[in-house]
């Protein structure tokens, strides 16, 4: 049928060729159920382009919309054989919005509209069932007034409460007809006293009261923040749905369901869902009566309602979630959605879908949300659990773990080595809390951002992180903290932290345990088969390296040195490296140094034999493994005052003064990366000579080592790298001749400055790889902080709309990512031979992957929990614009 003619809406059969985006989620399922031919009763859909417009005149109903509504009314009319109206025949319709992504329960609906004083009474003779006239007739009033007139239920409720209490029953639909009838004029009074108004008793009023209303509710609190919390754009608007009611209220052999074609909790494919006899849809969804479960049905309306699920799955080609109404044992559709899911049934979904034929593989790959992996590879709270939580952080790195309240990073240590479970608390981590956050089973901090050192070093250790949990105050030297509802949490107390959420609970919540289906394994060999990225982890430990291997890792593209130099048996001895007054000195502490660096490289190429290992030479500037100034002084003044030895005041007098020289107005953009090697380069000759030592050693002791990458931070200029390459170079030759044994290796750089990556194509001529640091790349273009922008201004920039997202989290395509494109473009084609990866925390975001994806990048590197996430999301861009359609929870 022809559409030319249409402005602002259609009947559900003449929009067959419109999409979702036009129609919203509700109208588009309306529409192509209509056309496959499921008893849907018929309909109206005011377009979503009536909603914009609407919002563009500032609130003013877009003009010629309630004259074309009134020529469509006239036509649904002549084809149900019934009158807006008219008592002897009456049109009831249902008034609902509907966006073009899904947001249940966001926005509003109003059901039985048309009925007024005169209808009703016709409509009692019609079906000779008084109660059921006059129960519609209540809930008409009570959501058409809170909906389209502003009166707050609070009334109703509380009328219906008392009716209940005074009749001594339990449920509306024990209350009788002759109370109902006193209910409805009750009803109608208060509209009066509220509104100082009747209610409208012109139908057609009504209606463009409520049409009104579904454009007003775009904007209502709830559907905003639903639309912030999901990145749902905010000039989508919704499109209105009026149908002809139909009544699962109208005696014992009707009813409303809900129903799932396959089981959205786990994928099983089984008709899944739920019904209530003698109901409308809306007490399905309010719990107040407990339905049955659709499975209890009778075989005749079960076996309709398995067919009907059939042909929605071969249709829409995804699982569906559909609303039904049993009118006198007739079966209406009255709606159809793809269904949320969990990340399990997500996965189950897609796998069983691809294998029964029902989609292609890409299809498969992009109906899972890379993001929602993280639900399956991490411990959470059981979804059972209905308690408030005691404050609000930044969902650093997933999973859910409980413990008691521990402040201090050496207690932590300490009583985690006893096999006592902690949370370890505090203002934010340094590198010297890396003992507290080992020992610890999740951490919380009241400061730091997505990517501070807590969220970073907890995401690679796969343990559970709240950071800038700002409505906390730490006391650290009380040992307590309160929240913003004044709640005291004590050293010593049990909490649970979800870094999932976010959320904090006082106490300890129930957790499940994640499970590895095989559904999953096969998505993930499913997306290796198609994906061009490779995909390596960021891992320091042996234990790191074995879970990124495990999750499907193909090397590590950063293995940081900065933890070996901080575990407790080595701080002493770097120390003594810092306070060395001479070269040769600081050789004898590195010579101490070697054996322990020997060892931590050994573990990890074992683990990564045959794979790609890059190592980072160390990077922190010096001053980060020496006591903050403040500590030295505390001590200094402690011992002073019980008179304690002189050479130990002495010894700490040259500590302080060896930080004051050492200390620098901006640490990140100082003494730091090859900056250090340049003044000290033999700090690298030794980590050069033990990474070297230790691959030899595997290669004899498994007859195979892991291939090896040396990196060096923070390269700015060629020359640089040309110097630090010989010295590389020439102590490789000099271990090579000791051992009588040589490897191949490689010697590359990071990418974390605008200068670097607009010199690419100098710096390529000596390197053999180039890795972008996208964290600190972020910083030195933007010119922030990060943490100070996370904890002080980043908050008001997404909101005012400054930026689009957290540069942090995703990558900024159009400054840093234009950076990223022309470092590995003119750096290619300087040295075709020329390797390029990410190793920063956007390795495992999927939205930077796909861009790492289009820049020509050859690999991504995230933390080892995150490396499936990479791994689905290269294959999602690898094959194509295929729409996404499932949405998963």
């Amino acid at each position: 049928m022809s559409t030319t003619y249409m402005k602002y809406m259609g009947l559900f059969d003449e929009l067959v060729n419109y999409g979702r985006f036009e129609l919203g989620g509700k109208g588009y399922g309306l529409v192509q159920m209509t056309a496959i031919g499921l008893p849907v009763p018929p309909g109206i859909i005011i377009l979503t382009s009536a909603c914009k417009e609407y919002y563009r005149s500032g609130g003013k109903i877009p003009e010629g919309l309630f004259e074309e509504l009134r020529e469509k009314l006239k036509v649904l009319e002549n084809r149900t054989g019934k009158k807006f109206g008219d008592p002897s025949n009456p049109l009831l319709v249902s008034v609902r919005s509907g966006a073009p992504y899904s947001m249940p329960g966001m926005m509003d609906t109003i059901l039985n509209l048309g009925l007024n004083d005169a209808v009703a009474e016709g409509l009692v003779k019609l079906t000779g069932d008084e109660r059921f006239v006059y129960d519609a007739y209540r809930r008409f009033i009570q959501m058409f007034a809170r909906i389209a007139m502003g009166v707050k239920t609070d009334r109703f409720e509380k009328l219906l409460e008392e009716t209940r209490h005074r009749l001594g029953v339990k449920f509306d639909i024990e209350i009788p007809a002759s109370e109902m009838k006193k209910i409805v004029e009750k009803f109608k009074q208060i509209v009066r006293e509220e509104k100082g108004m009747e209610l409208p008793q012109d139908p057609f009023e009504q209606l463009k009261m409520a049409v009104e209303a579904v454009f007003r509710s775009w904007n209502n609190p709830r559907a905003v923040e639903y639309r912030r919390y999901y990145k749902i754009p905010d000039d989508l608007g919704t499109a209105v749905n009026i149908q002809m009611m139909v009544f699962g209220n109208l005696g014992e052999k009707s009813g409303s369901g809900v129903g799932f074609t396959r089981n959205p909790s786990t994928g099983e494919k089984k008709l899944y869902g739920e019904y209530l006899p003698k109901a409308q849809g809306e007490d399905v969804v309010a719990g107040i009566r407990t339905p049955f479960p659709i499975d209890k049905l009778e075989q005749k309306l079960l076996s309709q309602l398995e067919d009907m699920a059939k042909k929605l799955e071969q249709h829409f080609k995804d699982m569906q979630d559909f609303e039904f109404t049993v009118e006198n044992d007739k079966l209406y559709m009255l709606q159809t959605r793809n269904g949320k899911r969990t990340a399990q049934a997500a996965v189950k979904i897609a796998v069983d879908m691809y294998k029964e034929g029902l989609i292609s593989a890409a299809e498969a790959l992009l109906r899972v949300d890379p993001n929602e992996l993280n639900q399956l590879l991490h411990r959470r709270l059981d979804p059972s659990y209905k308690g408030k939580p005691i404050a609000k952080g930044l969902n650093a790195s997933p999973g859910a773990a409980s413990g008691i309240v521990v402040f201090d990073t050496n207690e932590a240590a300490q009583r985690g080595a006893k096999g006592e479970k902690i949370i370890l608390v505090r203002p934010e981590t340094t590198p010297e809390d890396i003992k507290g956050m080992i020992a610890a089973q999740g951490v919380l901090t009241s400061r730091g951002g997505m990517t501070s050192h807590a969220a970073v070093v907890a995401r690679g250790m796969g343990k559970p992180a709240v950071v800038g949990c700002e409505s906390i105050r730490i006391n650290m030297d009380e040992g307590y903290f309160t929240t913003s509802e004044g709640l005291v949490v004590r050293k010593g107390d049990v909490i649970t932290i979800d870094g999932g959420s976010g959320q904090v609970f006082f106490g300890e919540v129930p957790t499940t345990e994640p499970e590895l289906t095989t559904e999953l394994y096969e998505l993930l060999r499913l997306a290796d088969q198609h994906r061009r990225l490779g995909v390596r982890a960021n891992a320091d430990t042996p234990e790191a390296a074995e879970k990124a291997r495990a999750f499907g890792a193909e090397g590590i593209g950063l293995c940081r040195t900065e933890r070996m130099f901080n575990a407790p048996d080595r701080l002493p001895i770097v120390r003594e490296m810092i306070m060395a007054q001479t070269p040769e000195e600081r050789k004898a502490a590195l010579a101490k140094l070697l054996p322990f660096q020997v060892n931590d490289f050994k573990q990890i190429f074992a683990v990564m034999k045959g794979l790609p290992v890059t190592v980072r030479l160390l990077d922190l500037p010096l001053h980060e493994f020496l006591p903050p100034a403040e500590e030295i002084l505390k001590e200094m003044f402690e011992l002073a005052s019980s008179h304690g030895p002189q050479h130990e005041i002495l010894m700490r007098q040259e500590l302080l003064r060896k930080v004051l020289v050492l200390k620098e107005h901006n640490p990140m953009l100082g003494h730091r990366g090859c900056r250090l090697a340049i003044r000290y380069p033999e700090i690298y000759e030794m980590q050069v000579r033990a990474i070297l030592k230790a691959a030899i050693d595997v290669r004899r002791q498994h007859g195979e080592t892991a291939k090896i990458q040396i990196m060096l931070p923070l390269v700015s200029e060629k020359t640089e790298l040309v110097i630090l390459r010989k010295i590389i170079e020439e102590t490789a030759e000099k271990v090579f001749e000791e051992i009588g044994e040589r490897i191949d290796f490689k010697v590359g750089t990071m990418i974390e400055t605008p200068r670097a990556a607009l010199t690419a194509s100098e710096i390529a001529e000596v390197a053999d790889f180039f890795s972008f640091g996208t964290n600190d790349l972020t910083q030195t273009t933007f010119g922030f902080s990060r943490d100070d922008a996370e904890a002080k201004f980043m908050a008001d920039y997404l909101e005012k709309k400054i930026l689009p997202r957290n540069p942090f989290e995703s990558v900024d395509v159009r400054g840093v990512g234009r950076l990223v494109k022309i470092a590995t473009e003119e750096g290619k084609k300087a040295n075709p031979r020329l390797e390029v990866g990410i190793c920063g925390e956007h390795g495992g975001d999927p939205d930077s992957v796909k861009f790492f994806h289009a820049a020509g990048l050859d690999y991504v590197s995230a933390s080892p929990y995150r490396v499936p996430i990479a791994r689905l999301a290269a294959a999602q861009v690898a094959v194509g614009p295929v729409e996404k359609v499932a949405v998963t929870v």
